[in-house]
């Protein structure tokens, strides 16, 4: 495998995979996901762009989240990894690789849905990697209905809850700990811009990201502090096999883009690192879209 620094065709840099139907409970696990995906392990290398940095990334145990702490800890940070309980094999597995790359690791568990966590985390980590300068808010709650009767009340409270209403709360009790120089980045989704009819709680969180992320840049921007957002597109991740898509669809995911294929959670990795890095000094309000090329706004 090439890593990301050498020219290569982007169309055949990464198979195209056709995904066995398949079923994981969520929140799905990478160490059982068929095909296994490409976080970046054996392909990403850094240039110290982030050299001396400490980061805070949710979701990080897994798929994107897990590719862009592998990506932080080459380029030189101290990476602390949020995730839910049931994804320890996981988070064990990130923490592995970033050790190996000379970086310290640091683990805590929770909800994101759970007020009190949110209040609490951005502290734990600070205390734990001696202060934070990076926040990405990354972790999410996809899942598939057919119809918008089917989706509960608790499955959109949830999804809120864990989706956007927990970057309000983590980006609050961040900012008193945040420095001039800090870097907010949030995951927000083509969702955003093309709803499919089966995410409509989903896609509805992500276009609310999207404002959300402006508007803090706005406030945020005079003190220092820049916030801005990436969109991936059809990433193969274990979101997608618990419950995040219809089995059916799983097969040819990915298949519509310009590429012709799923991306892999390494090709959005390197949009992080340059928005938490200095050379993004004058970006702010940004929403970088990484999605195979499919039009956005």
């Amino acid at each position: 495998m090439t890593d990301q620094l050498q020219m290569v065709d982007p169309v055949t840099r990464y198979p195209s995979i056709e995904p066995p139907k398949q079923h994981q409970e969520e929140p799905g696990l990478d160490a059982t996901l068929e095909p296994q995906t490409d976080r970046g392990q054996d392909t990403y290398r850094g240039t110290g762009r982030l050299e001396g940095r400490k980061a805070l990334i949710s979701g990080a145990d897994s798929g994107l989240g897990a590719a862009v702490a592998i990506a932080f800890a080459r380029e030189g940070a101290d990476v602390a990894l949020t995730y839910l309980p049931a994804e320890e094999r996981d988070a064990e597995w990130v923490k592995g690789v970033i050790e190996e790359s000379g970086r310290t690791a640091v683990l805590i568990p929770g909800d994101l849905a759970d007020k009190d966590f949110c209040a609490s985390l951005p502290k734990t980590a600070a205390d734990a990697l001696g202060g934070l300068d990076i926040l990405v808010n990354n972790a999410g709650k996809q899942i598939a209905q057919e119809e918008i009767a089917d989706i509960t009340d608790e499955q959109l409270e949830q999804t809120f809850d864990v989706n956007i209403l927990s970057m309000f709360r983590v980006v609050r009790a961040a900012l008193p700990l945040l420095p001039k120089g800090a870097s907010i980045i949030n995951s927000t989704s083509v969702q955003a811009y093309k709803p499919s009819e089966t995410l409509l709680d989903y896609a509805s969180t992500k276009a609310a990201i999207n404002a959300f992320t402006k508007g803090l840049a706005q406030q945020l921007g005079p003190q220092g502090i820049r916030v801005n957002a990436v969109a991936p597109g059809p990433f193969w991740t274990p979101l997608q096999v618990s419950d995040g898509q219809p089995k059916e669809k799983l097969p040819k995911f990915g298949k519509d883009t310009y590429l012709g294929r799923a991306g892999q959670p390494t090709e959005v990795a390197p949009a992080y690192v340059f928005l938490a890095s200095a050379e993004s000094s004058y970006v702010l309000g940004e929403t970088l879209n990484v999605n195979g090329g499919m039009p956005t706004p």
